[in-house]
């Protein structure tokens, strides 16, 4: 049956900082990586590439089966020369009605390097091309794996897998090269320092993995890992998506703001209500509502965004024990929403229009440690001891001028830091006065997500939501489980906020205010 199907092979060479001239979609209700808008002249029309074409391999690799946003990647790996695998739609379509096995296609091409590694799940064959999330619960005193270094080679690897134990259940393969744990990047450490990591972590930990054959293909291809590409399918708990459709008496249920950096929790359902009809839990964490991250929007945006669906709306929620893994983990639920298949079989789209693929070689080596950080300030007889900055007009609040051994200093900031929450509040979009009475008004002690620059520009640059689980927590402060209540539906109140700024200074271009 493979037979009677002919994929091409397309080359196509781009100038440096130029574009391939082509789009690369996902398309509701159609199947496979999809080529569109191909610009007459361009690369792409040159090398033979047509509308409604469906990548099959990138470079011998076969992808149909990959995330999109890993597709992409891979393309924008190579540089300014790629080597795709296509196949016309209407033998796309015909082959999958068929259920023809689309790696059989063009097999004979592809290099014996990008020959895909096996893993056994259920006992039922996956492949992996790309770090994996695995996350391990003791069970009695032993993970079941053991770690080591192997000479002549930098890192730590995974060995002694247990057969049926906790690391071979969780996904994890024997040589797997350790690259983070618990979000932590451990490439560069030593045996003792991630034995410690591991012990300290106690009953439960999150691996960031990859195994022995893609670890190689990326050493000898020069590739570095980033985080963002991660599969998170192995994973045990996973966001659910949630359709409401409005009843007579709206959705039945109560949005409460949770604890300090937790966001917008579900209360009091309802009983028979077309939320709990719809699967809704008490305690939920509210992470999307119609396709939009929340995690950082406050108790009044996360309702806008829920009486904006007018009769119906979508959530992505996570229960207690999913939210925990993924603060574990640091990774936001709301990445794996925007690239995997959720639950409920559908699949989450670019809610933009697709830029078209633009490779420049530099990008290749991108690669930003930095992540966000959490710093909790207690005001001392001067302050703060920092001073907020701002580009008149332009949004963004940034520190400037931290003092030596001022509470600023202690709880880490750093000059150009930006801010990103205060207490848990977005304000990357509010006015700077907004956000120094935010400060101001907060008490004897503030807490601040903030981000280097560099790093903020990056995760804007990938769209990236900047979110406080990305961050190491901070210890729970005293008294911080009040919570405040407000329906979801509909009548939530207004918080009254001063607006009152004291000792700032401005000028025609920037202002600045001492905290």
């Amino acid at each position: 049956m493979a037979s009677t199907f002919s994929p091409r092979e397309c080359k196509l060479s781009k100038p440096e900082g130029k574009t391939y001239g082509f789009y690369l979609r996902i398309e509701k209700d159609i199947d496979g990586h999809l080529v569109r808008e191909v610009e007459k002249g361009s690369p792409a029309e040159e090398a033979g590439l047509q509308d409604g074409d469906r990548v099959l391999r990138i470079n011998g690799t076969f992808v149909d089966k990959e995330e999109h946003m890993q597709v992409v990647d891979l393309v924008r790996k190579s540089g300014n020369s790629v080597t795709l695998l296509v196949l016309d739609g209407k033998s796309y379509e015909k082959a999958i009605k068929n259920k023809v096995d689309l790696k059989e296609l063009g097999q004979s091409q592809e290099p014996s390097l990008n020959k895909e590694p096996l893993v056994v799940k259920n006992g039922g064959p996956e492949t992996w091309t790309q770090p994996r999330l695995c996350y391990l619960v003791k069970e009695g005193n032993s993970f079941g794996f053991s770690l080591k270094t192997i000479k002549g080679q930098k890192g730590i690897y995974l060995s002694d897998i247990t057969p049926q134990g906790v690391a071979m259940k969780a996904g994890v393969l024997a040589d797997d090269h350790l690259i983070e744990v618990n979000g932590e990047n451990v490439e560069n450490a030593s045996h003792e320092d991630v034995v410690e990591k591991v012990k300290k972590s106690g009953g439960r930990v999150v691996f960031l993995l990859v195994d022995k054959e893609t670890d190689k293909l990326y050493s000898e291809q020069k590739i570095p890992f980033k985080r963002e590409t991660a599969s998170l399918k192995l994973l045990p708990h996973q966001p659910r998506l949630i359709e409401i459709k409005k009843g007579s008496d709206g959705y039945g249920f109560y949005l409460r703001d949770g604890p300090p950096q937790k966001g917008q929790i579900i209360k009091d359902i309802d009983s028979g209500s077309p939320a709990e009809k719809a699967g809704l839990k008490n305690n939920d964490l509210v992470i999307a509502v119609n396709g939009e991250s929340v995690e950082t929007l406050d108790h009044d945006g996360v309702v806008e965004k829920i009486r904006k669906g007018v009769d119906k709306t979508s959530l992505l929620v996570v229960d207690k024990e999913t939210d925990n893994m993924y603060r574990l983990a640091h990774f936001s639920p709301f990445l794996y929403y925007q690239s995997q298949e959720v639950p409920n079989g559908s699949i989450k789209e670019p809610t933009t229009t697709p830029a078209p693929l633009e490779i420049s070689s530099s990008d290749t080596a991108e690669e930003v440690e930095q992540k966000p950080k959490l710093c909790r300030l207690l005001k001392g007889e001067n302050g703060y001891g920092f001073h907020l900055n701002a580009i008149r007009d332009r949004p963004g609040s940034f520190v400037k001028e931290v003092q030596k051994g001022s509470p600023a200093d202690l709880a880490g900031l750093e000059d150009e830091d930006i801010i990103i929450e205060v207490n848990g509040v977005n304000v990357q979009n509010e006015p700077y006065e907004k956000v120094v009475d935010r400060i101001q008004s907060s008490g004897k002690n503030v807490i601040l997500l903030v981000c280097g620059k560099k790093a903020c520009e990056y995760f804007q640059a990938k769209k990236i939501p900047i979110v406080s689980s990305m961050a190491d927590p901070l210890d729970a402060p005293p008294d911080s489980t009040e919570e405040t209540l407000a329906e979801s539906e509909l009548d939530s109140h207004t918080a009254k906020e001063r607006a009152q700024s004291t000792g700032s200074h401005s000028s025609s271009n920037s202002e600045d205010t001492v905290m």
